[in-house]
């Protein structure tokens, strides 16, 4: 992993799963967001649970690590700018990130989004056959196949590069899918004491104490 990325980017409700379970229409166009480089962390390190937000959620997803530069290159060009795929716990503090309708705010508390330890490259990764799965305290949260996706990984580098140019290093998270905490019934949030793992068929796991 590049420790410190030009870019994090990210794309929302890209699963049909959460996004009928967060109560949203189907979106035309990918729903981006960003990160910065002091929101990641690495794959084995705790996140604190932060006093200023309760409702702290999990988000496992497919990370997709740029190799070359890429600018406005098409879909079928796109491919070959992509070095590899990683895993990634897209945690959100969500009492900040609906404070208002922008998400960011939720999205970017410092050292709050895991990624690693594994970059596979493209010619080992079959994400029509891949899954990833979440756990919280061992017991299973998500549990989907990566071939739902609604925008392709390929998709997504071509529609940011159409925007500004991707370089080497920088990453894109593709969206998690259905299973977060805060659509339950009752709501369930991570706290102090819980551990968060995510693991995606191919690639390897990461797993995060929260304290």
């Amino acid at each position: 992993m590049v420790p410190h990325p030009s870019k994090v980017l990210c794309a929302g409700l890209n699963y049909t799963s959460h996004i009928q379970e967060m109560g949203r229409d189907l979106p035309s166009y990918p729903t981006l967001f960003a990160k910065f480089a002091d929101t990641l962390t690495g794959p084995t390190d705790f996140v604190a649970a932060v006093p200023e937000d309760p409702e702290m959620d999990w988000e496992g997803e497919l990370g997709v690590v740029i190799g070359r530069t890429a600018y406005k290159v098409s879909e079928d060009e796109a491919g070959d700018c992509i070095a590899g795929f990683t895993v990634a716990n897209d945690i959100s503090m969500r009492g900040w990130q609906y404070r208002t309708t922008e998400w960011l705010q939720g999205k970017i508390w410092a050292r709050s989004t895991p990624v690693g330890p594994f970059l596979v490259t493209p010619d080992e990764f079959d994400p029509a056959t891949a899954f990833l799965r979440t756990t919280v305290n061992g017991a299973p949260v998500q549990e989907h196949g990566i071939a739902d996706l609604l925008f392709t990984p390929a998709h997504l580098v071509a529609y940011v590069s159409t925007i500004l140019p991707l370089h080497p290093g920088d990453l894109i998270l593709t969206g998690t899918p259905g299973g977060v905490g805060r659509a339950r019934t009752p709501r369930v949030y991570l706290t102090a004491g819980d551990v968060v793992a995510v693991t995606i068929d191919g690639i390897g796991g990461l797993t995060t104490p929260i304290v």
